[in-house]
C-alpha cells in the first residue's frame, strides 16, 4: 500500500466514478481499477460494490475510507511542519471558490500573496458555493471563499467582502431610468435568475410578492452568461455590484439597487478551526484580510457592511 492509491481510492471515493477519477488523477481507468484490486487483495476485502454502472463503498470500504483520509491528512501535517522548518514557506494551498470569485474578487489577493509568498503553490478548486463548504469540511481544500451565512459548527468564518446585488438592464430599457427596482416593477418582466444558491433563495424571497407575476426567462449557473442575456436583451439580470463594473462603465448595461432595502451579500472567508495552521496558510488568511474591501463602503451605515478585521481567525458567525 502507498499513499498514490490511497489518493486514488478517495478520488473514487469522491466522484463515485472510476473513469472520473482516473482523469482526475491523469491515469487510465485500467491502471486506477489495478490499484483498487491491490488495496483489495492487501486488506483482504473488497472496497466497492458495483450497482450495474454505479458503485458503491462496501462495510469494509467505508471504515478503510476514513483511515485513509486520515493517513493522507498525517501525511500532509508532516509536510507542513517539515515547511515550517524553513526560512521561506513551500507547498501548496487548495483554495475552493465559484468562478465569479475566482474572476472578481481573488486576482488581488493571489497576486499579492505569489508576491509574498512566491514557493506557495496556489491550487484553485472551481466550485459551486454548495460544493465549496464541503471542499473545506472534507479537507479537499484548505480555505473557500463563499457567500455568508456558513452555518458549519466546524469552519471558521471571516467576512473579507462585502457587495450590493443590483438588476441589470440593456440602455433603453424602461425600467432603466429609475433609481430603484421594486418587487412590483417586475411583473410579467421577463427574468434572468441564478439557478440556485443564497443569491437565487433571497431572490425568490424578494419577489414573492408577486410571484404569480413573475416571468423567468432563463436559469443560469454563469454570472458571464447574465450579463451577457442581459446586454441582448433576453431578460432583466441579477448580479454583484463589483461583477458588472465594466459593462456599466462602458455603458453596455444599467444597474439599479433592489428595494425598498439595497440586497447586500457578504463574502467570507472559510477554513476548519481544527486545523493547524502552517505559516502558509496563516500568511493567506493575512493577505485575503488585507485586501478584504467592500463595495458597498458608500451605502447608509444602517447596513452594517464589513468592517477591516486584524488579519487573525475571526469568531465563528451564525
Amino acid at each position: 500500500m502507498d499513499l498514490d492509491q490511497l489518493h486514488t481510492f478517495l478520488e473514487i471515493v469522491r466522484l463515485k466514478s472510476f473513469s472520473k477519477a482516473a482523469q482526475s488523477c491523469f491515469r487510465t481507468q485500467p491502471a486506477v481499477s489495478a490499484q483498487v484490486r491491490q488495496l483489495e487483495q492487501e486488506m483482504n476485502a473488497p472496497l466497492f460494490e458495483r450497482l450495474g454502472t454505479k458503485i458503491a463503498l462496501t462495510p469494509a470500504g467505508q471504515i478503510f475510507a476514513g483511515y485513509s483520509e486520515q493517513i493522507l491528512d498525517l501525511r500532509r501535517r508532516a509536510q507542513d511542519s517539515i515547511n515550517e522548518l524553513e526560512r521561506v514557506p513551500r507547498g501548496e494551498l487548495v483554495i475552493a471558490a465559484n468562478e465569479a470569485t475566482c474572476i472578481y474578487v481573488l486576482p488581488r489577493v493571489f497576486s499579492e500573496y505569489k508576491k509574498r509568498f512566491p514557493n506557495v503553490q496556489i491550487l484553485v478548486d472551481r466550485s459551486y458555493t454548495s460544493r465549496v463548504t464541503e471542499a473545506v469540511v472534507d479537507n479537499h481544500a484548505d480555505f473557500g471563499i463563499t457567500q455568508l451565512p456558513v452555518t458549519e459548527k466546524r469552519l471558521q468564518v471571516a467576512k473579507i467582502h462585502a457587495d450590493e446585488i443590483k438588476a441589470l438592464f440593456p440602455p433603453g430599457h424602461p425600467l432603466a431610468h429609475k433609481e430603484c427596482i421594486l418587487p412590483q416593477d417586475l411583473s410579467g418582466v421577463p427574468l434572468l435568475l441564478p439557478k440556485a444558491g443564497h443569491t437565487r433563495s433571497r431572490l425568490n424571497a424578494w419577489l414573492e410578492p408577486v410571484e404569480d407575476q413573475v416571468v423567468i426567462s432563463m436559469d443560469l449557473d454563469s454570472t458571464e452568461m447574465i450579463k451577457r442575456f442581459a446586454m441582448a436583451e433576453l431578460g432583466v439580470g441579477f448580479v454583484a455590484g463589483s461583477h458588472c463594473r465594466e459593462e456599466v462603465a462602458s455603458g453596455r448595461l444599467v444597474a439599479r439597487s433592489l428595494g425598498p432595502e439595497s440586497m447586500v451579500r457578504q463574502i467570507g472567508l472559510i477554513y476548519r478551526r481544527d486545523k493547524a495552521l502552517s505559516k502558509a496558510a496563516l500568511g493567506f488568511i493575512e493577505v485575503t484580510m488585507s485586501h478584504a474591501v467592500t463595495e458597498a463602503a458608500a451605502l447608509p451605515k444602517r447596513l452594517g457592511i464589513v468592517e477591516r478585521s486584524a488579519p487573525r481567525p475571526l469568531p465563528l458567525e451564525g
